[in-house]
């Protein structure tokens, strides 16, 4: 395989110096000891992670620096770390005065708006644990979340309180709901918040938690059953703070924004606790994805560095060219990538058009934090997901647990006891005991790894295609097809076929002035047939206008595949809208 590399630029890596100066020295010398002691503890096993990230900075010098820049469509709202410090103080005496104890679960169903890091960092100093849940679910998404999870507090607001309201009968340990902008008819079990607020005191001593104990817990989606609760600790903050420092390369100085719901876990590691330990300032968006808004919020605030998804690179791509040239962008130092692998040709295309760099980076809601990255100090192989993070051991192994040699296919996987892994799934330790085998925590992803220690992604285990005898990876064929000058995004599945054990079909978006054609079709498979070989050629080719995606970006193969074969689609409330 020939592999492209964008070689570092040193003139680039002046001003700022990177947080990370060596990759390779600082991986052999590296212990989580040491990085334990960048974050504050109140006694050797005890740490709140809230404390961490606004607290420690409230009580310093840093106390009048804006930690949370929020702006919507129609208005903008600056909150310094002592300010968020007070109002978190204030939403744990609310919930105290409702009577949530430590380790009572307390969810969050809200849009973007500044109550909901203000709750999430209330919920963590009482000791309770925080869920968050997408604005975009509906009751029985609700339903099943808040029910399997005994949730004994909501705080949402006025235009989605009906939502839980049609559930409310079915939660039988749920109390009270905290509403933003409450009206007159308040039921026996809604509660202000404003009013609530108003009332409670700004000063609370925060529980001094352990380091195991649970902080806060994400449902995630797979093709069966019901969502599972997985599980963080508030010792997490330990490598949520190493990598935002390292991979993100966080300064004091810097402007960042993170385009992530805190609904999944990027928007709580990286906009909330990673970002805020640093005490770094964290930008917020509230409204929806625009290009032309999105160049004119990076080009104001003057953004030095950016965290976002494929899925927003790809659809920047694919619209009007002239769009970005309107704006300065030139403050984007940094730029990162998360949700699912970014395409090679997203990373040509940031560079040529934006002069901006994407760093590709991999993690998972499990893991809590990033895991393998590649970073500022390093060259750049489009299409890798980079180096395991100092601290975190990463293999590619066959299915007993073997180690496989450089570039060969296997399961990828990390040795267990990195600070943000998943401490367990909610009521559900055989599923939790299921990630783990042969001393090994399995991903659940295809991948390999270079002679230098880059990891390439396949695809999923379960979407790798086996077509004519040959394993194709989904993802290699998806970058290849939207390296295509008409094809805006794709996704590919393998399809039964009774001759070639699977065909490869791909679904394709095209870019704005292409229209569907078989003769476009015929011309994306000879395209695809000239960059990898015959056999991962598409044989089918379906335009569609839009894909289906988790609101974390990563495109729904599996329920391609299911609409294609007509199967059930399993839970879907993770979606965007499709």
């Amino acid at each position: 395989m020939k592999v492209e590399t964008i070689k570092k630029n040193k003139k680039d890596l002046v001003s700022p110096k990177p947080n990370l100066e060596s990759y390779e020295k600082e991986y052999k010398k590296f212990n989580w000891k040491t990085a334990e002691k960048e974050v504050e503890w109140f006694g050797k096993d005890s740490i709140n992670a809230a404390y961490n990230a606004v607290t420690r900075h409230a009580l310093s010098s840093k106390r009048h620096k804006v930690a949370l820049l929020w702006e919507s469509d129609t208005e903008t709202k600056h909150f310094t770390f002592a300010e968020l410090d007070d109002l978190s103080n204030k939403f744990a005496n609310v919930l105290q005065g409702l009577g949530v104890k430590k380790g009572d679960r307390v969810f969050i169903f809200l849009t973007r708006v500044p109550a909901l890091y203000v709750s999430f960092l209330g919920i963590l100093k009482l000791g309770a644990i925080a869920g968050t849940l997408f604005c975009a679910f509906g009751p029985d998404a609700l339903k099943d979340r808040l029910l399997d999870s005994g949730a004994k507090i909501v705080i949402t607001e006025q235009s989605l309180k009906d939502r839980v309201e049609k559930v409310k009968p079915e939660l039988p340990a749920l109390e009270k709901m905290i509403i933003l902008e409450a009206g007159q008819d308040m039921k026996d079990y809604e509660v202000d918040y404003n009013k609530l607020m108003s009332a409670a005191s700004d000063k609370f001593d925060c529980v001094k938690t352990q380091a195991e104990d649970c902080a806060f817990m994400l449902y995630t989606s797979g093709t069966t059953g019901k969502p599972k609760g997985v599980m963080h600790a508030h010792k997490a903050i330990v490598q949520q703070h190493m990598t935002a420092k390292w991979v993100l390369d966080i300064h004091d100085e810097d402007m960042y924004w993170c385009t992530a719901d805190p609904g999944w876990v990027t928007g709580i590691s990286y906009t909330i606790l990673g970002i805020w330990s640093n005490a770094t300032t964290s930008y917020v968006y509230s409204g929806r994805f625009d290009p032309d808004k999105w160049y004119s919020l990076l080009q104001k605030h003057k953004v030095t560095i950016w965290y976002t998804a494929p899925t927003a690179i790809r659809m920047l791509m694919g619209a009007d060219p002239s769009i970005a040239k309107k704006y300065d962008l030139s403050n984007v130092r940094h730029a990162c990538s998360v949700g699912e692998p970014l395409n090679p040709e997203a990373v040509r295309w940031g560079l040529k058009e934006l002069n901006i760099l994407f760093h590709d980076n991999w993690w998972q809601t499990e893991t809590g934090a990033m895991m393998v990255s590649n970073y500022r100090c390093m060259d750049i192989k489009p299409g890798s997901m980079g180096r395991p993070m100092p601290g975190i051991k990463v293999g590619i192994i066959d299915d007993t647990g073997k180690p496989m040699k450089p570039m060969q296919e296997g399961n990828l996987a990390a040795k267990p006891g990195w600070p943000s892994m998943m401490r367990q799934i909610w009521n559900n330790e055989e599923k939790y005991n299921s990630y783990f085998k042969n001393g090994w925590y399995l991903a659940g992803d295809r991948a390999k790894m270079d002679k230098d220690g880059y990891v390439w992604f396949i695809g999923r285990a379960d979407d790798v295609i086996k077509t004519a005898g040959e394993r194709v990876g989904p993802f290699e064929v998806e970058s290849t097809l939207v390296s295509h000058p008409a094809v805006a995004e794709a996704g590919v599945i393998g399809k039964p076929d009774p001759v070639r054990g699977e065909i490869i079909k791909a679904f394709v978006t095209l870019k704005a002035g292409f229209q569907e054609s078989d003769a476009l079709k015929k011309e994306i498979q000879d395209f695809v047939k000239t960059k990898l070989a015959a056999h991962a050629v598409p044989r089918e080719i379906e335009f569609k206008k839009n894909l289906p995606k988790t609101r974390s970006g990563k495109i729904m193969r599996r329920l391609l595949k299911a609409q294609e074969l007509g199967l059930p689609i399993g839970d879907t409330s993770t979606l965007e809208d499709y």
